[in-house]
C-alpha cells in the first residue's frame, strides 16, 4: 500500500492534511485577521464562487493562528453520513492530544453500530474535554448534498464548546439555518465582495506571485476588468507569458468578467505544446495525482517529469504534502479540462476513466475505481469491483454510497442475481421494506426460472437470508414461517458477506442491538432463532458468526426469561468456539451473560473469577469500552452482593460521574454508576443522569435501556419517599416487561424492586376504576410471576409492611428518625441533609403519621418498640 494511504485504507491521508502553503502567496492580512476575530464565536462561512481563494486563505490562516487545526478536504464521495463523520474524527484526532484523539478515533470505529445522533453526543462530548482552543475547517462543503449530513452538521455547530470553533468553504450559502447564530453573534461571513483581490494585492500578484514587469497602469486595468477575481488575474499572468509586448495584449481586453472563464481557460491551453494539453486532459479525471498515476492514466513514463513543468509554470497545480508527490488541479481548471475532455473528446474520456480505474482498484482505492468505472460506463467492470469491495464497504456501514452504486447499476445494467440479493439486503437496512420487497420479487422470478442444481440453490439460501431480514425488520414472524416452511431445512449458505458478517463491534450484549432486535422477546423470535441455527449447524455452519450470534443473543433471551439452565447450556457451547475470544462483540457480551447466571445461581465467587479472567484477555485488545462493559458488570454484581466499596472500586476504573453529560455510547457504565449512586444514598444525582439518558433511549427505541432506566428510577425515587412517582416508574417498565417476558431485569434489581412490585399489586387490587389507578394495562398475573421468581428469602422479607406501621418507613425517614434520636434540631437537620427548615418538617410531619404519634419523644419511644433505630444503618 502507498504512502498516500492511512494504516486503514479507507481513510486518505490527503484529506485531513491542509494544502500546502506557497512562499510566493500574496499574504491577504486582512482575511487573515477577520478569521482570527471571528473564531471567537461558533462558525466562519467563507463563502464565493470557484476561484476567488477560499482554500488558499484558510490555509494561510492556518500557517498565523495559534489555534490548534483540523483539515478535511471534501468531495462527492463523502455525501455518506458514516463516511463523512469518520473524516471528520480523523481530521480531529490528527490535531487533538493524543489520549482525546484516541478516543475520538475508538468512538468513529463504532459506527454505524452507533446511531449518527448518539455518536454526535458522545463526539460533543469529548471535545468538552480538549482544553486548547481548536478549528475544524471543512473545505469545499458545497459537494454535500445529503441533507442527513446537514442536519447533523448544525446540531454539531450548536452543541460544540466554547474552545471549538468550525470554519466552513463553500461555493454555496450554508443549506441549514444559521439565524440562530447571526442573532448570537456567534458566525462570521467572508463573501465574494471581501475575497476579491484589491488593487494593492493585484499588483503584490503579478509582482511576487507571477514574476511579471508590469505598469501600474496596466495592473490597474486588468484590476478592473477581472473585478478582483484572483483566477482571471492568474490566467491573464499565464497568458502574457507567450506576449511579446504586454500593452497590445492588455489593451484589447475589453468587457471581461468571470463568466468568460472557459474563454481565457481555452486560450491558456491553446497556446501549450500538444503533449502538455494531452497530459491535462488525461490526468484531470483524477482527484488526486502522483507521478505513478500520471504514468498510468496516459500511459507514458514521464510523469515526473511533467508535474515539475506544469509547477514551473504555474498551471493550476496544487501540491497535497510536503514531499512534492501527491497534487491536484485547481477545481476550477479541473472542472473546465474535464468538460472540454467530455465535449472534444469524448472517447478520451472514457478510456481515461477506465484507465483511472483499473490504476486506482490497483492501489486499493476501491471507492473512486468504482466511481470511475461508471464516468466510462464500464458497467459489467463496475459490478466486479463492487462485488469485489461490498464486504468492506457493508462493514464500514456506509449504504448511502452503496445505494447510489447500486442505483447506477440497475439503471444502466442487469444485476447477476447475487448481486440483486446484497441490493435488497441494503434496501432492508436503510428502511426501504417497498423497494426491498420489489427486489426479492424479482430476485425469486429468477429463482424459479433457474434449473434444479447448486446455483439455484445458493440462491436460494441468500432468499432465505434477506427475506428473514426483511420479515424481521417489519415485525411479520408469521410470513418467515410460511416462506421457511418447505425449503429450511435444504439450504446451504455459501456467502460469507451474509452469514460471517460481525453483528456487535459496540455493545455489552448482543440483545441491546439491532441484531438482537433491541430488547424484543417472543415465542416466535425464540422459534425462528432455533431453526435458524439448527439448519446452520446441520450444513457446517456452526462456526459461522451469525450462527454464534444467534446462540448468544438466545443465551441473553432466556436468561431474562429466567430459564437459567437453557442459558447456561447455550453459553457452554459458545465458549467451545475457538473463535470466541477473537471476536469482543460476542465474547464480552458471553461473559457478562455467564457472571449473571452464575451470580442467579448462587455462585458469585464464579461470577467474579469470570470477569476478572474476561478483563485479563479484553485488556490486550485496543478497544477500552469492552473492558468498560466488563467492570460496569462487576460494580453492578458487588452491588447485589451488598458490597459497597468494591462496587466503588469497580466503578472508579471506568473515570466517569455524576456531573456529565451522560451519551447513549455509554449507557451501560452509566446504567451502573447511578446504582451506585443509589446504593451511596445520592438519589438525585443518580436520577438526574436518568433522566438524561432515558430521552436517548426512546430516540433509539432500546426496549432494554428503557426498561433497566424506568427499574432504577423506581427503586431511587422509593427510597426518596416519592410513592407515586415510584410506581409510574415501574409501571412503565412492567408494560414493556410484560409484552416481551421479562423477568431477570425485575429480580436483578433486587429488594426494593420486590417490596414495590408489592405495593404496586396492593395498589391495584384497592383500585375502584381506571381514573383512580390508570395502570391497570399491567396484568395480576405477571406482576404475581415477577414475584414468585425472586428469591424466598427476598419474598418472605418483602412480602408486606410491618403490621406495627400504618406504612413502612423510606430510606430517608429511617435516617431523619435517626437524627432525631441523635437530638439535632430541625434546623441543625436542614443543613445536614442540604434541604429547608420548611421541608424538613414536612418530612417530621410524614414520619409522625406513619408511626401514629405526634411528638418526638412519642416518636422515640415508638422507634423503639419497633426496633427501628438499629434499622437501614
Amino acid at each position: 500500500m502507498n504512502s498516500f494511504l492511512e494504516h486503514e485504507p479507507i481513510m486518505l491521508h490527503s484529506k485531513t492534511t491542509p494544502p500546502v502553503s506557497r512562499m510566493n502567496q500574496v499574504t491577504r492580512q486582512r482575511l487573515v485577521d477577520l478569521i482570527e476575530q471571528g473564531v471567537q464565536g461558533k462558525l466562519t462561512l467563507i463563502s464565493a464562487p470557484a476561484g476567488f481563494g477560499k482554500t488558499t486563505i484558510l490555509s494561510q490562516w492556518i500557517r498565523q493562528t495559534a489555534y490548534t487545526t483540523a483539515w478535511l478536504s471534501l468531495d462527492e464521495l463523502d455525501n455518506d453520513s458514516v463516511r463523512f463523520w469518520r473524516y471528520v474524527s480523523k481530521g480531529l484526532a490528527n490535531a487533538l492530544p493524543t489520549a482525546t484523539g484516541n478516543r475520538i478515533e475508538q468512538l468513529a470505529h463504532k459506527l454505524p453500530n452507533l446511531s449518527i445522533n448518539t455518536f454526535l453526543d458522545a463526539l460533543i462530548n469529548e471535545l468538552h474535554t480538549a482544553n486548547q482552543p481548536t478549528a475544524l475547517l471543512l473545505d469545499d462543503y458545497h459537494v454535500i448534498e445529503e441533507t442527513s449530513i446537514h442536519d447533523g452538521l448544525s446540531y454539531f455547530i450548536e452543541h460544540i464548546p466554547q474552545q471549538i470553533h468550525l470554519l466552513i468553504s463553500s461555493r454555496n450559502e450554508l443549506p441549514f439555518p444559521t439565524v440562530k447564530w447571526r442573532v448570537r453573534d456567534e458566525i462570521t461571513i467572508i463573501d465574494t465582495q471581501q475575497l476579491k483581490f484589491t488593487l494593492p494585492e493585484s499588483e503584490a500578484f503579478y509582482q511576487e506571485t507571477a514574476g511579471l514587469t508590469l505598469s501600474t497602469e496596466l495592473i490597474a486595468h486588468l484590476f478592473y476588468r477581472t473585478e478582483g477575481w484572483i483566477t482571471g488575474l492568474q490566467l491573464f499572468s499565464i497568458s502574457l507569458r507567450s506576449e511579446a509586448d504586454y500593452e497590445p495584449f492588455i489593451a484589447n481586453i475589453t468587457g471581461y468578467n468571470r463568466n468568460v472563464a472557459d474563454y481565457l481557460f481555452h486560450e491558456v491551453i491553446a497556446k501549450l505544446p500538444e503533449d502538455i494539453q494531452d497530459f491535462l486532459l488525461c490526468t484531470s479525471v483524477l482527484e488526486r495525482l502522483d507521478a505513478k498515476a500520471c504514468n498510468d492514466i496516459t500511459l507514458r513514463s514521464d510523469g515526473i517529469q511533467m508535474l515539475e513543468k506544469l509547477k514551473e509554470w504555474n498551471l493550476f497545480l496544487l501540491p497535497l504534502d510536503d514531499h512534492d508527490i501527491w497534487y491536484r488541479y485547481h477545481h476550477l481548471f479541473a472542472e473546465f479540462l474535464r468538460n472540454l475532455a467530455k465535449r472534444k473528446h469524448p472517447d478520451l474520456w472514457l478510456s481515461t476513466n477506465l484507465l483511472a480505474s483499473s490504476h486506482l482498484a490497483e492501489r486499493g482505492l476501491m471507492d473512486e475505481a468504482i466511481d470511475h468505472a461508471f464516468a466510462a460506463n464500464e458497467y459489467i467492470f463496475a459490478e466486479t469491483l463492487l462485488s469485489r469491495h461490498i464486504s468492506n464497504v457493508l462493514q464500514r456501514g456506509e449504504f448511502p454510497t452503496l445505494l447510489k452504486w447500486f442505483d447506477s447499476l440497475t439503471t444502466h445494467a442487469s444485476l447477476s442475481p447475487e448481486m440483486s440479493l446484497i441490493y435488497a439486503f441494503i434496501l432492508v437496512v436503510t428502511g426501504q421494506a417497498e423497494s426491498a420487497g420489489h427486489q426479492l420479487n424479482r430476485v425469486e422470478q429468477q429463482f424459479h426460472s433457474m434449473e434444479y442444481g447448486e446455483a439455484r440453490q445458493q440462491l436460494q439460501s441468500g432468499l432465505l437470508f434477506v427475506k428473514s431480514n426483511l420479515v424481521f425488520a417489519s415485525g411479520q414472524f408469521e410470513q418467515w414461517f410460511s416462506f421457511t416452511a418447505a425449503i429450511l431445512d435444504e439450504f446451504l449458505p455459501h456467502n460469507s458477506i451474509f452469514y460471517n458478517f460481525n453483528y456487535n463491534k459496540t455493545d455489552p450484549l448482543v440483545r441491546r442491538n439491532a441484531f438482537g432486535l433491541k430488547g424484543v422477546l417472543s415465542k416466535d423470535t425464540e422459534a425462528i432463532g432455533k431453526l435458524f441455527s439448527n439448519v446452520l449447524e446441520k450444513h457446517g455452519w456452526e462456526d459461522s458468526l451469525i450462527n454464534l450470534y444467534l446462540i448468544q443473543s438466545l443465551a441473553e433471551g432466556f436468561y431474562e426469561w429466567n430459564r437459567l439452565e437453557e442459558s447456561q447450556d447455550l453459553l457452554h457451547k459458545l465458549e467451545s468456539v475457538a473463535r470466541l475470544q477473537q471476536i469482543p462483540g460476542l465474547f464480552v457480551p458471553n461473559r457478562i451473560t455467564q457472571a449473571h447466571v452464575y451470580w442467579a445461581n448462587g455462585q458469585p465467587e464464579l461470577s467474579h473469577a469470570i470477569l476478572e479472567e474476561a478483563i485479563s484477555i479484553v485488556l490486550k485488545l485496543a478497544e477500552t469500552h469492552w473492558v468498560s462493559y466488563l467492570r460496569a458488570c462487576q460494580s453492578q454484581l458487588y452491588l447485589l452482593q451488598g458490597q459497597l466499596p468494591a462496587a466503588k472500586k469497580a466503578m472508579s476504573i471506568l473515570r466517569i460521574s455524576a456531573k456529565e453529560r451522560p451519551t447513549f455510547n455509554k449507557e451501560f457504565e452509566y446504567l451502573a454508576l447511578s446504582r451506585l449512586l443509589g446504593a451511596q444514598h445520592k438519589e438525585l444525582d443518580a436520577l438526574r443522569l436518568l433522566e438524561l439518558l432515558k430521552p436517548q433511549a426512546q430516540r433509539e427505541n432500546s426496549l432494554m435501556c428503557k426498561v433497566e432506566i424506568s427499574i432504577i428510577q423506581a427503586c431511587l425515587q422509593e427510597n426518596l419517599g416519592q410513592r407515586s412517582q415510584a410506581l409510574a416508574a415501574l409501571h412503565d417498565a412492567l408494560v414493556i416487561g410484560e409484552a416481551n417476558g421479562y423477568i431477570r431485569s425485575f429480580i436483578d434489581a433486587g429488594q426494593v424492586m420486590a417490596k414495590l412490585l408489592v405495593k404496586y399489586l396492593d395498589q391495584k387490587s384497592r383500585s375502584d376504576s381506571l381514573d383512580s389507578f390508570p395502570f391497570t394495562r399491567v396484568s395480576n398475573t405477571y406482576i404475581q410471576k415477577l414475584l414468585e421468581a425472586f428469591p424466598s428469602k427476598q419474598k418472605q422479607e418483602t412480602a408486606f409492611p410491618s403490621p406495627a406501621l400504618i406504612e413502612e418507613l423510606t430510606r430517608t425517614e429511617h435516617h431523619l428518625l435517626k437524627l432525631i434520636h441523635q437530638g439535632e434540631s430541625n434546623k441543625q437537620i436542614a443543613d445536614k441533609l442540604n434541604l429547608s427548615v420548611g421541608t424538613v418538617k414536612v418530612y417530621v410531619s410524614r414520619l409522625y403519621s406513619k408511626l401514629d404519634v405526634s411528638s418526638r419523644t412519642q416518636a422515640l419511644v415508638k422507634a423503639q418498640e419497633l426496633q427501628l433505630l438499629h434499622a437501614q444503618q
